[in-house]
C-alpha cells in the first residue's frame, strides 16, 4: 500500500488513537474500533490513489461510527461528535476543504490524538 504504512499519515494516526477508546469503553468496543480502523486504512489507501472524494466519504462514515461509539461512553460526547460529523458533511457538500480539515482534526483530538496535521492536503 505504499506510504499508507507510514504512521505520519493522519488517518492512520487516528486509527492508532482509537485504541484508547477501546480501553476506556471496554471489550464491547472492540468490533466497532476494528471496523473504524479498517475504514480509516481504506480511506488512506483511497487518498493515496488520488481518490480524495472517496476517501472523504469513507472518513464521514467512520466519523458517524465514532460518534455512536462515543455516545456509548458519554451521551453528550456522542452528541458533540455527531455535530462534528455534520459539520464535516456540510463542508464536503459545499467544497469547503478548510472546514472539512478542521472537523477531521477535531475528531482526531476527541479520539485522543492532540496534534493537528498541517500538511494533510484536505
Amino acid at each position: 500500500m505504499g506510504s499508507s504504512g507510514d504512521h505520519s499519515e493522519p488517518l492512520l494516526k487516528l486509527a492508532d488513537a482509537l485504541g484508547e477508546l477501546e480501553v476506556v469503553i471496554g471489550g464491547q468496543a472492540r468490533p466497532v474500533v476494528a471496523e473504524l480502523r479498517s475504514r480509516l486504512v481504506e480511506a488512506a489507501a483511497s487518498r493515496e490513489k488520488g481518490d480524495v472524494v472517496g476517501a472523504l466519504d469513507i472518513i464521514h462514515r467512520a466519523m458517524e461510527q465514532l460518534a455512536s461509539l462515543a455516545g456509548q461512553l458519554d451521551p453528550n460526547e456522542g452528541m458533540m461528535m455527531r455535530v462534528i460529523a455534520e459539520r464535516f458533511t456540510r463542508a464536503l457538500t459545499t467544497g469547503d476543504r478548510g472546514t472539512a480539515k478542521q472537523a477531521v482534526d477535531l475528531m482526531r483530538h476527541r479520539a485522543g490524538d492532540p496534534e493537528d496535521d498541517e500538511n494533510s492536503g484536505w
